[in-house]
């Protein structure tokens, strides 16, 4: 059996299963659930930095997830294209994936109804080398331990809308599973660093790039307007996973849903200020939301 093994142990998160659990125990306990959620979840958006930065963040959407939803069947996970350079979505359709916490399969079916769909292609090898989606897994396995994963790379264009709104149709059909989807993007980079910087080096720039920048995409998000979270991301650079969120966004809509709840917001400079006393020039944005 085909099995993808991480390639961001040790490096985003614990590479040894039990530091992996205290980790992502760690980050459900900051992970506090303040904001009313909607009776049932069908979706939710999640970043994918290393754990001690995004960690936290993602863990509020799984909180939220568990605490509507004990049991799940299948995750599907819509993750960023970063060095992906073919147009369709790229499906992981077979075997498994491993990570510290053990090996978690690959919903075969699932994977079949979307290719069969025309929204996305069969491609395992174009996930070897995607961080977006493997730093989501150990919370599945470790909060819903029975479920089955989907992972599909999913670039930031318009066909990311089809591939939602079919994936939607799809599990809307499936009376007998609960299926749960998420986007996997991070938002503004911001700084010297990532070569983005039109509000100026400094505090205000970074106010700008999570006030003002990344705003403007979780706005998009909330309305479910996928496209314009596109139109968004390709102007003002807001999201690097921009299909991937506009994908589940339409899986929401098409589920019935009409507005996304915000979980948190935040950014790694004020995690860095938080945790270590310490500030940079530089910050990438971190959003929690569910639908």
């Amino acid at each position: 059996m085909q099995k993808r093994k991480p390639i961001v142990a040790g490096q985003f998160y614990p590479d040894e299963r039990d530091e992996c659990i205290a980790e992502i125990m760690q980050c459900l306990e900051e992970a506090t659930l303040n904001q009313p959620l909607p009776d049932t979840i069908v979706a939710g958006i999640v970043p994918h930095a290393g754990w001690t930065f995004s960690g936290a963040t993602a863990g509020l959407v799984f909180s939220a997830i568990r605490q509507k939803h004990p049991k799940v069947d299948t995750f599907v996970i819509f993750g960023a294209a970063h060095g992906y350079l073919g147009q369709p979505p790229a499906v992981y359709d077979k075997g498994a994936w491993l990570t510290p916490l053990g090996e978690i399969p690959i919903d075969e079916e699932l994977a079949n109804a979307v290719i069969e769909s025309e929204t996305a292609i069969s491609d395992c090898e174009a996930h070897d080398s995607e961080h977006s989606m493997e730093v989501q897994v150990p919370f599945i396995q470790y909060l819903f331990p029975d479920a089955k994963i989907l992972p599909i790379l999913t670039p930031p264009a318009e066909q990311a809308i089809r591939l939602g709104e079919i994936a939607g149709s799809i599990i809307a059909s499936d009376e007998e599973s609960k299926i749960v989807t998420l986007g996997s993007t991070d938002l503004t980079h911001y700084g010297p660093r990532y070569g983005f910087t039109p509000m100026g080096v400094g505090k205000e720039g970074l106010k700008w790039a999570t006030e003002v920048n990344d705003k403007q995409f979780i706005d998009y998000a909330l309305k479910l307007q996928p496209d314009k979270m596109l139109e968004s991301a390709a102007e003002n650079y807001n999201a690097c996973g921009a299909g991937a969120a506009a994908a589940v966004v339409a899986v929401a809509k098409t589920l019935g849903k009409t507005k996304g709840v915000l979980l948190a917001h935040t950014n790694s400079n004020e995690i860095m200020i938080r945790k270590m006393g310490v500030t940079s020039r530089e910050a990438v944005g971190y959003a929690a939301i569910v639908f």
